[in-house]
């Protein structure tokens, strides 16, 4: 009897695993979605990148206010020490977006004079990604239909978050192959996310307590300071109107995401 009940125990954990790391690799495919941008010509890509940063902005926006912060702030802890967090990930960026221009100047670029934006958004989107990685994981752990149930709302919410971040890398510099490259790699720490939170249960709430308000931090940054900049240089009135209408459309679909969940 004590065999049996092992043996069921461990194909329970093993299942756990199996259905728990298929779900954060399927994740992590969807951030190739810029990869249906590769039969687009360059004239009509740089066309479109003034919207898409614009859809981007705004959808950072909204995963930063009507997601993250929420849930930052659901959590028992005092609410003060929840926004300190967030302030912690506006300094952390702040601080790196320093380094990363300095580097910039003081060294002989040889990647087509990259934009710093483009290595920080893939640095706060592989904080992003990690911790939807351990939110599926822990949710396997509760039980296989909730952990499904939780993969539909991360693979909804991460396609027009994913594409999003594609034409960021883009506009910051990156050429399409390695935009795509970039994007995923960082969209493979879901992986990772999601082992630490099968690795170690229930502590992993204490962990994302802490990550989920510093990454708030890092999408309000880099929209504020690197993405509506950008979007101020095109002083056109019908493209000034594009791209708040972009925006807002941003905004909406995480609000919309927000409704399904």
């Amino acid at each position: 009897m004590l065999r049996v009940g092992w043996f069921v125990l461990m194909k329970g954990i093993s299942l756990t695993w199996f259905y728990a790391i298929a779900s954060v690799v399927l994740v992590s495919l969807v951030s190739l979605v810029g990869v249906t941008t590769i039969l687009v010509s360059g004239e009509r890509l740089k066309k479109a990148i003034f919207v898409m940063v614009s859809l981007a902005a705004g959808a950072m926006f909204g995963d930063a206010f009507i997601h993250l912060l929420p849930d930052a702030f659901e959590n028992r802890r005092p609410k003060a020490q929840t926004a300190l967090y967030v302030l912690a990930g506006i300094f952390a960026f702040f601080v790196l977006e320093k380094f990363l221009l300095w580097r910039h100047q003081h060294t002989l670029e040889s990647d087509n004079h990259i934009h710093p934006m483009g290595y920080m958004n893939l640095f706060a989107d592989g904080v992003h990604n990690s911790i939807d990685g351990m939110i599926i994981g822990a949710s396997y752990l509760i039980s296989v239909p909730i952990g499904i149930a939780t993969t539909a709302a991360v693979v909804f919410h991460e396609i027009p978050h994913e594409l999003g971040n594609f034409f960021i890398l883009i506009h910051a510099g990156f050429t399409k192959s390695r935009a795509l490259f970039f994007n995923f790699l960082s969209a493979t720490l879901a992986i990772l996310g999601a082992i630490i939170a099968l690795l170690i249960g229930s502590s992993v709430q204490s962990f994302a307590e802490f990550m989920v308000p510093l990454a708030a931090g890092g999408f309000i940054y880099i929209a504020g300071s690197d993405l509506i900049p950008e979007l101020h240089k095109e002083a056109t009135p019908s493209k000034s109107l594009l791209q708040l209408i972009s925006m807002g459309t941003g905004v909406g679909l995480m609000l919309l995401l927000s409704l399904l969940d």
